[in-house]
């Protein structure tokens, strides 16, 4: 079943809305890429690719959301996904991108975040290691460490977990 804002975002002055979105996994054409649609679409927690998006408080035109996320520098190439298998780490990016609007589902608001997130989470990215390691230092990790970074509540996606399978 597919997820819609858990909460609706109070109004504050010069804050910053922070969310999570899960989309499917990026693979190789082929059954690998038709595996993880499936498992996206039955909902399976640990087969979605995670990333934090901040909508910033700033009147428009500066008030377009940015999405920030960690992924594997060629997410469909198949060594990739060999090295991924193998729990090897492989060479990771961090992408920014504009957003014209928030996702309609797997779309949680989880906070808020002084005026400045933008320019936060640039700091936070210059720290991050970009070696991607499946289940140790991934999307998942990413999305944990910048949401803590920028409101302070650890270990987010445990949080969205639960209350996701609770439905």
């Amino acid at each position: 079943m597919a997820s819609s804002l858990l909460m609706k975002p109070t109004v504050t002055s010069n804050r910053d809305e922070v969310y999570v979105a899960a989309v499917p996994l990026r693979a190789a054409k082929g059954p690998a890429q038709l595996l993880t649609s499936t498992a996206y679409s039955l909902n399976l927690w640990d087969f979605q690719h995670f990333m934090v998006i901040i909508k910033p408080s700033s009147p428009p035109p500066h008030s377009q959301a940015l999405v920030f996320d960690f992924q594997p520098k060629d997410p469909e190439n198949i060594y990739a996904a060999l090295a991924v298998l193998s729990a090897k780490a492989i060479p990771g990016v961090i992408l920014t991108r504009k957003l014209s609007k928030l996702p309609r589902t797997k779309c949680w608001f989880v906070g808020s975040s002084k005026a400045g997130a933008i320019d936060k989470a640039s700091e936070f990215d210059k720290d991050w290691e970009t070696h991607l390691r499946v289940g140790h230092h991934d999307c998942r990790n990413y999305t944990n460490g910048l949401v803590e970074y920028l409101t302070g509540e650890k270990y987010v996606l445990d949080r969205l977990r639960s209350t996701d399978t609770q439905k």
